[in-house]
């Protein structure tokens, strides 16, 4: 049975001692931007419409400490009323915790997962094989590939070696080379949150989770806080060519963030997410169970190396943008036949986690089952309008 977070396992593990923003639907009023306390959560939409005005101020963390704001519900209530399929329409529930922001994300910046990107180009999608492949480009790539940096003369000479040997990539260039792979995850508003389902395509028959921090930038530049995220992965998809890229991550429901940002301030701050362990658990109804862990301090490119090539005077964003981090999850072991290595399968309850964020959990399911994306950006402001938010 699936089994959805509660207040306890969904808070960061010093609870609301920092400060956390959500997003809530109420019923008969539209989104709400929340702020989590130990007393309930608060609806603070008088002051901050939406949240990315909450990220535009010049403090948010001291400014939604300050704000005021009726208690919706307790934040157990919310959590057991988010789940589709058993959800009390006329009560409350959780959304992902931004909105207006572009969504977007970094790719191949782990060594590992940089790795698998290339059996996925070279093997055209087909998971038979991988094991012979990626022994092959380990050979060629060395015992510490995760000491190269990015755009360094050792990973310049790394590249025409592999190029003489016949192995090189697009997946290597943008692991090794200076340019971050930065691209679009989902349209503004599409992302889903936590204790709910998430999308994979009917179609895709190798696919994976990726758990990854995940910055919330301001339109400034300035990494206002952090969350996490699943970006879902559709190898074969991507595999067969890396021009799928958007059909193999954009899909409905694919995008998950949550399940709240945490502003930095204090307690929480930019050494935090670069030293943060992100942990992966996939619990299937066949009994089924895989754990992992994701180290951000092995990240080829730093977190703000990473914003630095999504914004700024190259490339603005006046909404703001959240940028998934990238993973070093590599879906190596075989779940069913020998030699396919990992893939989800309908009802995998997937839980990324870690201490100073929390728990996001999301039961997978074909996109076309999901609930469908139909709350727009239009559809936000004639909501916000009717009450008096603008």
């Amino acid at each position: 049975m699936t089994q959805w977070p509660d207040a306890a396992t969904a808070l960061p593990d010093d609870g609301t001692e920092g400060v956390l923003v959500g997003r809530v639907w109420q019923p008969g009023t539209g989104p709400c931007v929340v702020a989590v306390r130990e007393s309930g959560v608060h609806d603070v939409t008088g002051t901050f419409p939406t949240v990315r005005d909450l990220c535009e101020t010049p403090d948010p963390a001291a400014q939604l400490r300050t704000a005021d704001g009726e208690c919706l519900a307790g934040l157990d209530e919310l959590l057991a009323n988010t789940p589709p399929g058993t959800r009390d329409p006329a009560r409350p529930w959780l959304l992902a915790p931004v909105d207006l922001q572009a969504v977007k994300a970094a790719g191949v910046t782990f060594v590992v997962s940089m790795l698998e990107r290339v059996i996925e180009e070279r093997l055209r999608g087909e998971a038979s094989g991988a094991a012979e492949v990626r022994e092959r480009i380990r050979g060629l790539v060395g015992d510490d590939p995760a000491s190269l940096r990015p755009g360094s003369a050792e990973a310049g000479a790394l590249k025409e070696l592999l190029v003489a040997r016949g192995m090189w990539s697009q997946y290597l260039e943008v692991g090794i080379g200076p340019d971050a792979e930065i691209f679009t995850k989902a349209p503004v508003l599409a992302a889903v949150g936590t204790a709910t389902d998430a999308g994979v395509l009917r179609t895709s028959r190798w696919n994976n989770p990726e758990p990854e921090m995940v910055m919330v930038v301001s339109s400034a530049g300035k990494v206002v806080g952090a969350t996490l995220g699943n970006d879902i992965n559709l190898r074969d998809v991507e595999g067969r060519s890396a021009l799928l890229l958007s059909k193999a991550k954009d899909n409905n429901a694919s995008a998950v963030l949550g399940p709240f940002v945490r502003l930095f301030d204090e307690t929480f701050g930019m050494d935090d997410v670069r030293n943060a362990a992100v942990t992966l658990t996939v619990e299937g109804e066949e009994g089924y169970r895989l754990d992992a862990v994701s180290s951000m301090s092995a990240i080829s490119r730093d977190p703000l190396d990473l914003v630095g090539q999504l914004i700024g005077p190259h490339h603005q964003y006046p909404d703001g943008a959240v940028l998934y981090l990238g993973t070093m999850f590599a879906p190596v072991e075989d779940r069913d036949t020998p030699g396919q290595g990992f893939t989800h399968h309908d009802g995998d309850l997937v839980t990324i986690a870690t201490p100073r964020l929390g728990s996001l959990v999301s039961r997978i399911r074909p996109s076309d089952a999901c609930e469908p994306w139909n709350f727009g950006i239009s559809d936000l402001m004639r909501s916000l309008a009717a009450r008096g938010a603008l």
